[in-house]
């Protein structure tokens, strides 16, 4: 268990789209928002643990056609949050504590459920990750990989939840300086960009 939560830790701090959209998030929108995102990229891996079970990636491996077709989806996502990004106004900072409609946090979800959901790559990383701590003599299969993805999905939370109070913090500090908020702009848009090329070009698993 304890290489299991190592091994998550490790991936977690990786800087990664999911990373970003966060940070970004808090920054721009306020900690209410950045949180939504959190939940929508809870959502989303537990979606991945579930289509792990299932298989999915080997219908990758045996269909590569099925694996460019969600790359190249979140490719073009990520594409267009960083394209948005780099064209939004810099006034458009929202206020730590400003009541925002609901739909605004429906969306702040779904952002971080596509982000997610559409990223081949993770729903591999799964796959490949949790087989590796099931053991047949420790009890049924079916409940361990259960178990392994739901703090899969938990710890993740918790670094998503990190992230996403430090991007308010982010805002915070930038509020009081235009022209820093204007670079982050940039260098998170196109930060997010390159994330997008780059899944574009993937090849391999």
């Amino acid at each position: 268990m304890t290489g299991f939560l190592i091994a998550l830790a490790v991936v977690y701090l990786l800087p990664g789209p999911d990373m970003i959209l966060l940070l970004q998030t808090g920054a721009r929108q306020g900690r209410g928002m950045a949180l939504a995102t959190a939940l929508g990229l809870a959502l989303a891996r537990s979606c991945h643990v579930a289509l792990a079970g299932l298989g999915l990636a080997v219908l990758f491996k045996t269909a590569p056609w099925t694996f460019d077709l969600v790359r190249l989806a979140g490719a073009a996502y990520l594409l267009w949050l960083g394209l948005r990004l780099l064209q939004a106004q810099s006034s458009a900072l929202v206020v730590e504590g400003e009541r925002q409609p609901s739909r605004a946090y429906w969306l702040a979800m779904r952002r971080g459920l596509l982000t997610n959901l559409l990223n081949p790559k993770a729903l591999v990383f799964c796959s490949v990750l949790l087989p590796q701590f099931v053991s047949p003599e420790a009890g049924p299969l079916a409940l361990q990989f259960a178990g392994l993805g739901a703090l899969l999905v938990a710890v993740g939370l918790a670094f998503d939840t990190a992230y996403a109070l430090a991007g308010a913090g982010l805002g915070r500090w930038l509020g009081r300086r235009p022209l820093v908020q204007r670079l982050q702009q940039w260098l998170f848009g196109g930060v997010l960009v390159g994330f997008g090329v780059r899944l574009a070009v993937l090849r391999e698993l």
